[in-house]
C-alpha cells in the first residue's frame, strides 16, 4: 500500500512539473507570437516629467523572432537586440550604435500592462538619473 501511495505521489509530481513547464512554454509562444506580429510604434515615452513623444515621430519598430529588432524612419534603420522573460515581465532591448532618440530605448524594460497591440513598460536609468515611461501600440 505504501508503494503505490509513493508511486501516486511521484507520477502526481512529475505531472505537475511537466504541466507547469507545457504552460509555460505556451505563455512564452503566445507573447513570442503578440510581439513579433507587426509593428509598433511609440505612442508615449515620458522621460521623468517631460513628454519626448514627438522624437519617436514616423519611427516603426519590427520585433523578429531571432532576437532582433530594428527601427526604421525614412527608409534609414537602426538594428538592435531584444529579449523578452515572461516570468519578470520584463523585455530587454539594446541598440548598440543607434543615435538618439532609439538609443533610448536601450535597457530593462518592465511590463505595468500589456495587450495584444500595446505595451505600457517602464525603466529607471541610474547612469542618467531618469525615470522613463513607455507605451508602444500596434
Amino acid at each position: 500500500m505504501k508503494r503505490l501511495s509513493l508511486s501516486a505521489l511521484v507520477l502526481f509530481v512529475l505531472f505537475s512539473i511537466s504541466c507547469k513547464k507545457f504552460i509555460q512554454q505556451q505563455e512564452q509562444k503566445a507573447v513570442m507570437a503578440i510581439i513579433t506580429n507587426g509593428y509598433w510604434h511609440v505612442e508615449q515615452y515620458l522621460q521623468n516629467d517631460s513628454n519626448i513623444t514627438a522624437t519617436f515621430s514616423g519611427y516603426l519598430f519590427k520585433f523578429d523572432a531571432d532576437g532582433k529588432v530594428t527601427g526604421t524612419k525614412d527608409n534609414v534603420s537602426q538594428t538592435g537586440s531584444w529579449s523578452a522573460n515572461v516570468d519578470a515581465r520584463t523585455i530587454t532591448s539594446n541598440f548598440p550604435s543607434a543615435t538618439p532618440p532609439v538609443s533610448l530605448l536601450n535597457g530593462i524594460w518592465k511590463i505595468k500592462d500589456s495587450g495584444s497591440d500595446f505595451v505600457l513598460a517602464t525603466y529607471t536609468d541610474t547612469t542618467l538619473d531618469t525615470s522613463n515611461t513607455l507605451r508602444l501600440k500596434k
